[in-house]
């Protein structure tokens, strides 16, 4: 079985963060903090401030991999939805197996955040922001054979070829 987590490419990085060779080098991939952990923590890559009502679309710099039957779940820090009013803005995010690597952006993945909150919200770099979850996910006994592979980045699979 393999599973795990892996930067973007540099080239890919340039194009979704920015062209800084040691910005790319020192960040963190995702990691438990107890040995009980259900989630991965997702590190900032820079230091960040989200206003009140805003929508920060985050880069995490991150792809990846894992068996055709597991999904990654992406849910935000339970203490900054408690705290702060910070939320995921599509409150929980599926990975599908079949992303990674995907021709359109290699699989990277992103966190939308918006502050619910009546002050700004900071995130510093190499701060956790949200957090990554395994898991085997289960299909219908009944269900029709699927031939369709995925074309492209997020939101691709409900895209006509």
């Amino acid at each position: 079985m393999s599973r795990y987590f892996e930067k973007i490419s540099f080239e890919q990085f340039k194009k979704d963060v920015k062209d800084d060779k040691n910005l790319y080098e020192e960040y963190k991939l995702p990691a438990r903090q107890t040995k009980t952990s259900a989630g991965y923590d997702f590190f900032a890559i820079e230091d960040m401030v989200i206003k009140p009502g805003e929508i920060k679309k985050i880069p995490t710099g991150y792809k990846a991999k894992y068996e055709n039957d597991e999904m990654l779940m992406i849910v935000v820090r339970s203490s900054m939805g408690v705290k702060y009013n910070v939320r995921m803005t599509n409150q929980v995010g599926i990975i599908d197996s079949d992303y990674y690597n995907n021709s359109k952006n290699e699989g990277h993945m992103w966190v939308s955040l918006q502050n619910q909150g009546q002050e700004d919200y900071h995130i510093k770099k190499g701060e956790g922001y949200a957090q990554g979850i395994f898991s085997k996910y289960l299909t219908v006994d009944n269900e029709h054979i699927i031939d369709k592979e995925r074309n492209g980045g997020f939101g691709s699979t409900n895209k006509e070829e």
